[in-house]
């Protein structure tokens, strides 16, 4: 899979979010990202915010508040795109910006959420062997495009 270098306009994202780590993630015990999309669906998250007569919202899962690199904590937000009109989020959940700016995006199709995880692992693969474009490590978002679709999309310098 090679990414391609994509320019993206701001939105914003509101969901349930969790501070986590790489380190946390490797041990099923300690995880934080599968719990919080499990949440997610269980308490039906987007269709809480389901506006009447339009079409379902964006699954978006969005990486912010990076303390340091792909190493240090981060916050993982699992919510949906708000509508451009301007959609106040349902009460209990968080909001996040994704900047407008450039980002180096991997998709893959699969089973979720394995295809998710088998694009992290190129992800980092990709930024191990090929330094630049620098990662921000700002905002990183998941576009879900389909039941069985992602995009990974890293925030770059440039």
């Amino acid at each position: 899979m090679s990414p391609t270098l994509e320019t993206f306009g701001a939105f914003t994202v509101a969901g349930i979010t969790t501070r986590t780590c790489n380190r946390q993630e490797r041990d099923p015990a300690q995880a934080r990202i599968g719990p919080l999309w499990q949440r997610f669906a269980a308490e039906g998250v987007a269709q809480r915010l389901q506006q009447p007569g339009l079409a379902p919202p964006r699954v978006v899962g969005v990486y912010s508040r990076y303390a340091s690199d792909h190493e240090g904590e981060f916050d993982v937000l699992a919510g949906v795109a708000l509508d451009g009109a301007g959609a106040a989020p349902a009460p209990g959940l968080e909001r996040v910006q994704v900047p407008a700016g450039t980002y180096l995006v991997f998709r893959r199709q699969g089973a979720l959420p394995q295809a998710v995880i088998d694009t992290w692992g190129a992800v980092w693969a990709h930024f191990g062997q090929h330094p630049v474009p620098l990662r921000r490590f700002d905002v990183d978002f998941e576009a879900y495009e389909g039941p069985d679709q992602v995009a990974v999309c890293i925030g770059v310098q440039g």
